[in-house]
């Protein structure tokens, strides 16, 4: 029989913390928002925090995160992606707590969000109109966007939110909206088209005023073989 080991100096608790973005809006008007969860317990009840909550004994931190997305949001089957630990004293009034952060980028409207556990509530935010935060998890969005926008040019993950087909206005919308930035529109359609990882599809498809613009779909295989040679997609 295996005997428990025990130890006399005090340990750190870890918990997971996850931001979950996606882009809602119209073309013209795209939005970045951040799936938040109003606490149901003590410390901070009643506020808006990051999905998360405390690792089991023998629970792989993935796993941690993907239970707790579960719980709170009612999230499953989404890719999440380790950010960074974060385990400044002080960051939790409970004790010294060491949390690692996940982050994931979905489409909102092939998730029905369901919000039990901990959780009061869970909704989208808009990025730029958050309300009051929990904790530090002001502090671990901005890591978290930091790292999304690092690697919106090395992952296809904004291609998840596109439609099967799309319009190279719509990608590059969706992009913008991302990186928080204008991207110039000539350089833009010219990088994409010579990365080759789209290709045309018939029919068009009419935006605003302007002449119906042609379609696209991502090929994932062009991707892979772009991303095998460690370059970034020009976003």
């Amino acid at each position: 029989m295996t005997q428990r080991r025990t130890y006399e100096w005090p340990r750190p608790a870890v918990t997971v913390d996850i931001a979950v973005f996606t882009v809602a809006g119209t073309l013209q008007g795209l939005r970045l928002q951040v799936l938040l969860i109003q606490r149901n317990q003590g410390p901070f009840r009643g506020h808006w925090a990051l999905p998360g909550g405390f690792v089991h004994e023998n629970e792989d931190l993935l796993d941690a995160a993907k239970r707790e997305l579960a719980e709170e949001t009612g999230l499953r089957d989404v890719y999440l992606e380790q950010v960074q630990t974060v385990g400044m004293p002080g960051r939790d009034p409970r004790g010294h707590v060491v949390t690692v952060v996940h982050v994931a980028l979905v489409a909102a409207d092939r998730h029905q969000l369901a919000a039990t556990g901990d959780a009061r509530a869970a909704r989208w935010f808009d990025v730029s109109a958050l309300p009051p935060l929990a904790f530090d998890h002001g502090q671990l969005l901005q890591l978290t966007l930091k790292h999304l926008r690092r690697r919106l040019g090395e992952t296809p993950a904004c291609f998840e939110l596109l439609p099967a087909q799309f319009t190279l206005s719509e990608l590059q919308s969706l992009c913008e909206t991302i990186l928080d930035r204008p991207l110039d529109r000539r350089n833009f359609r010219r990088k994409v088209q010579e990365l080759k990882i789209l290709a045309p599809v018939r029919g068009t498809r009419r935006e605003g005023a302007h002449r119906p613009a042609r379609l696209y779909r991502f090929v994932p295989q062009a991707f892979r073989g772009y991303a095998s040679r460690r370059q970034a997609l020009p976003f």
